[in-house]
Order: structure tokens, then C-alpha cells, then sequence
């Protein structure tokens, strides 16, 4: 919606730009984070399944969010670390 997204879904890599979408199908690998300035993104899951409870639950624990057992509980793998973490 605003600012600029880098994503991997699966072994393609892509930069988009206000206006632009992508498709992460299910049960492929992906990740993202915003290029230079923050971004703003509308993200649309369907089946939604865990999804909803995964994000309030994230929420209330911040510090457990990104962790393979917590995201286990709603149905995901962790499989990081992200791409576009830095070293």
C-alpha cells in the first residue's frame, strides 16, 4: 500500500512498490521486510485457519512470535532465519 517490500516466496526474490501484489501460496516458504523506509501492507489469508489467533496471540508475546514452538501452535514451520536479516 505504501513504501517499498522486499519478498522471497520460495527461491524467487522480488521488490514491490505502492500499488504492486504477490502470492505466497500455501505451504511455500516466504518472507518480507520493508526496503529503506517503513512500508505499509495489506495482507490477505484464505483460508484464514490460525491465522487471526496467531497475530493477538503474537501481540500479548511479542518475544515468542518468531519462534518455531509458537508458531507450530497455529499450524506454521519456522524455517528461518529471515533472508533479510543482517548479520
Amino acid at each position: 500500500m505504501e513504501g517499498e517490500v522486499a519478498f522471497q516466496v520460495g527461491e524467487q526474490r522480488l521488490k514491490l512498490r505502492t500499488g504492486e501484489s504477490v502470492l505466497a501460496p500455501r505451504q511455500v516458504p516466504h518472507a518480507f521486510s520493508a526496503v529503506g523506509s517503513p512500508a505499509h501492507m495489506l495482507i490477505a489469508f484464505t483460508p484464514a485457519c490460525k491465522m487471526e489467533q496467531y497475530f493477538i496471540d503474537a501481540a500479548a508475546h511479542p518475544s515468542l512470535a518468531a519462534t518455531a514452538d509458537f508458531m507450530n501452535q497455529y499450524d506454521m514451520q519456522w524455517i528461518g532465519p529471515s533472508p533479510f536479516w543482517k548479520s
